[in-house]
């Protein structure tokens, strides 16, 4: 079993201390994002744990704890976007989330540091050469601390579309994901780093980007030493390649407040969860006391 922590809400970034207490009990209580009422307990044990994918935009409070996880194999999808406040307002500035990077990359290593450019998005002020330019800068302060890179194109669903109407936010259209993706992907061969995509249908096989698993048994064995082969995720969309995982966090409670973030569909309730009882976890699963 792989561990996804998680695609609902950045624990790295805000949710460190939870996530380490759990760990140490041996086990977490999920409650279910479509039956608020059923609860699911996870075990956190190592003899049950495979490994832990950590997806987060600044996990620098879990970096002098990761000597806890010596027990465990992991890795992390780390997101490095060029957008400014208007679009991402609760950000440490990107100089720090860069020195972040490469600080995780060197205790960990460059293969365990998945860099995550996305989602990609189009606006007035945001277009192909804005993203040629960006994507260049990030590329090259990361050289070295990173060998691959996964892109995402912005799915505008109806909670994000009306978010980002003001700014004039638009998805890509075919031929533009198709002429930005041969060049980022000759940028990133510049710099060392192969470009995968995330849970898209298009085929950018012809640009040098194949279609990826953010969450990979194949990466995961290499990193533990044990022969790992799982099943596909069937609650994922149909594009994305993941392997089945159990993901353990929330949705409507990443502090982060980035204006397209499918996570937050009710940005009110975030203060809420976040100082809520139960939300000395963030993960509203019932019992989170540290028994």
């Amino acid at each position: 079993m792989i561990i996804s922590c998680s695609r609902r809400t950045d624990v790295p970034a805000f949710y460190s201390e939870w996530f380490f207490k759990r760990l140490q009990a041996g086990f977490v209580e999920v409650r279910n994002p479509r039956n608020p009422r059923q609860i699911r307990t996870v075990s956190l044990l190592p003899e049950d744990v495979d490994g832990f994918v950590f997806w987060s935009r600044n996990p620098a409070p879990m970096l002098d704890k990761l000597d806890l996880l010596a027990d465990h194999p992991f890795y992390f999808q780390y997101t490095l976007t060029p957008y400014g406040r208007e679009l991402e307002p609760n950000l440490p500035p990107r100089s720090e989330r860069l020195d972040t990077f490469r600080r995780l990359s060197d205790y960990i290593g460059p293969h365990r540091v998945i860099w995550r450019y996305d989602p990609i998005l189009f606006s007035q002020d945001i277009g192909l050469s804005y993203h040629e330019h960006s994507f260049t800068v990030l590329a090259r302060q990361l050289a070295g601390f990173t060998g691959q890179c996964v892109i995402s194109f912005i799915d505008l669903y109806r909670h994000i579309e009306k978010k980002l109407t003001p700014l004039a936010v638009r998805a890509l259209k075919e031929h533009e994901m198709r002429l930005l993706g041969k060049t980022l992907s000759h940028i990133a061969a510049s710099f060392g780093m192969t470009l995968e995509t995330c849970a898209e249908q298009i085929d950018l096989s012809a640009c040098g980007i194949e279609h990826g698993r953010c969450i990979d048994d194949a990466l995961m064995s290499a990193i533990s030493g044990k022969p790992l082969r799982l099943p596909k995720d069937k609650h994922q969309r149909k594009a994305c390649g993941c392997v089945a995982s159990v993901d353990i966090g929330a949705y409507n409670t990443c502090a982060h407040g980035c204006l397209y973030c499918y996570a937050n569909a009710a940005p009110q309730q975030i203060r809420t969860n976040r100082l809520s009882h139960h939300f000395q976890s963030p993960l509203l699963v019932g019992r989170v006391d540290d028994r």
